[in-house]
């Protein structure tokens, strides 16, 4: 009787000598990874495998691919599939939806929507029939269903319009949405009670979702803030995430211990309570955020008509000036970003807020008013309101996940127009580089494992964020020794360094540091 010899196994994809990150937050090991298909088919010793393609990772760390739990990158994909900013960060998930989300939304007219989508669902259809690198994923926001039916207006909604509202996220739901999405800190969010969030965040529950929420205040009423976010947590039995997790303005840094150990407490009484953040002591929000809410409503358009009428202006002025409802930040606090109009980029793109209002002739209060009129936009700025030793706290915090809470973007000439903090390039590059590799707050392994499978797990998504044969071969392999972020706020469109090859499911859309022309992107649902 003749032994035949067990044919080695083979197959499509390779990845030999790395050093291996599964995402568990366990420590490293060496060995190999073997791709069939879309998956991972096997981990260990490979060396004697076949393959049509062999990844060489000697010398670097080999991990589940990042989750961006806070993109906001649904409409620069779609100008530009590769998503560059992100996929030299190594992230194969985009998760979009902070209060507006790609559906639902209405069209103006009938020829509108034959072409273009009008629920979160048809969002999906039109992105896969465009193509994309990068997994994307959506919650349903809260202000997106909250303006199908009411539009900007400030007012409770009655009976029919709640149900009209409840069937939006159903709908949502049902087509993969991941949850349900609140930015409660802008118009018309902001006219929302309690009880509106509960009843939508109910109807997210039934279908296994989560709650994910700009709280209504990240300042002066941080305290009242996380409370509603517990009562909404615990009042539709939903687990429930806080985006971006930070204290604005100096009067309020010393509130950290009390944030920490109100989330705790609640963590402890069994409320599923996880957040994330972005690794930055400035926030990206615009000058129309220093007027008072009242003033917004109705959209932007009839705010300008109101801020045009003196009895108005001197009432948002005397309110401002006052700091109703909340004391604005300082204006050399605030940098300017840009405007729509290139007249105005000429004159202050780039200076504070406080040099501006010297050039301009006013005080900071009346030349935001002035701007925000003239240029018929919110204003992009930053807001240096944090303090770093919050964020170092904050960033080694467990149950902390990141997001770069920006679009994805290239240095291109596409892109020149945009406006950007340096989060958008950089934000997993700091975590991996800054604050891991260089001021080792956290190990590698935990900071790998806070960026795959923890947002994984809070999101419940199968088969995503680990290595582990029968997962999906989303792979980011980097060097730990370079990575880095050289975006800074005077400069942030500078790509990072240090990521190798990215694969998403399977497919490689980095190569040696370099985009390939795959769209290998799947809509990840609920």
């Amino acid at each position: 009787m003749h032994c035949t010899q067990k044919e080695p196994p083979e197959y499509d994809t390779l990845i030999l000598n790395g050093m291996i990150y599964n995402g568990s937050g366990s420590p490293p090991f060496y060995g190999d990874i073997g791709i069939l298909h879309d998956s991972i088919a096997a981990i260990g010793n490979l060396k004697h495998a076949k393959s049509k393609k062999i990844i060489d990772a000697g010398g670097l760390a080999v991990s589940p691919g990042f989750i961006n739990m806070n993109s906001m990158a649904s409409l620069s994909l779609m100008l530009d599939g590769r998503a560059m900013s992100d996929i030299k960060q190594g992230v194969t998930l985009e998760i979009f939806g902070e209060g507006w989300s790609p559906g639902p939304v209405k069209r103006k007219t009938q020829s509108e929507s034959d072409s273009l989508w009008t629920t979160l669902g048809g969002f999906f259809d039109y992105m896969m029939k465009r193509g994309v690198s990068p997994n994307i994923a959506s919650f349903v926001g809260h202000t997106s269903v909250r303006n199908f039916v009411l539009g900007f207006a400030n007012r409770r909604p009655d009976s029919t319009e709640i149900e009209q509202m409840k069937q939006l996220v159903r709908e949502a739901m049902q087509q993969g949405a991941l949850g349900l999405s609140s930015s409660l800190i802008y118009p018309p969010a902001s006219y929302a009670e309690p009880e509106e969030l509960i009843a939508l965040a109910k109807v997210a529950a039934e279908y296994h979702g989560i709650y994910i929420t700009h709280m209504r205040s990240e300042s002066d009423f941080i305290y009242d803030a996380l409370q509603e976010t517990f009562r909404v947590a615990r009042e539709a039995s939903i687990p429930t995430e806080i985006y971006h997790l930070k204290i604005n303005h100096a009067r309020n840094w010393n509130k950290l211990d009390s944030v920490l150990a109100k989330i705790e407490r609640a963590q402890r009484a069994g409320l599923k309570i996880t957040a994330n953040m972005y690794p930055y002591a400035a926030s990206n929000t615009s000058l129309q955020e220093r007027i008072p809410d009242w003033v917004q409503e109705g959209g932007g358009s009839t705010m300008r008509k109101r801020l045009k009428n003196p009895a108005i202006r001197n009432k948002v002025l005397h309110e401002m000036a006052a700091g109703i409802p909340i004391k604005n930040s300082e204006p050399e606090d605030v940098l300017i970003l840009g405007f729509r109009l290139d007249s105005l980029n000429k004159l202050y793109q780039g200076k504070r807020l406080d040099e501006v209002a010297r050039m301009h002739g006013k005080n900071a209060d009346e030349t935001v008013l002035d701007l925000i009129v003239a240029d018929k936009s919110p204003a992009a700025a930053v807001y240096f309101l944090q303090s770093e030793s919050n964020v170092r706290r904050i960033l080694q915090l467990p149950y902390v996940s990141f997001g770069s809470d920006g679009a994805s973007l290239d240095t291109t000439a596409l892109f020149k127009n945009w406006n950007t903090h340096p989060r958008a390039f950089g934000a997993f590059a700091r975590v991996l580089g800054k604050y891991t590799r260089d001021e080792k707050l956290i190990s590698l392994q935990e900071a790998v494992r806070r960026m795959t499978s923890l947002p994984a797990s809070n999101l419940k998504l199968t088969r995503r964020g680990q290595l582990q044969p029968g997962f999906f071969a989303d792979i980011a392999i980097f060097d730990p020794d370079k990575v880095h972020d050289p975006a800074s706020y005077e400069n942030p469109k500078q790509l990072a360094t240090g990521m190798v090859h990215v694969l998403v499911n399977g497919v490689p859309v980095l190569n040696n540091g370099i985009p390939t022309p795959a769209r290998p992107g799947r809509v990840i649902k609920r």
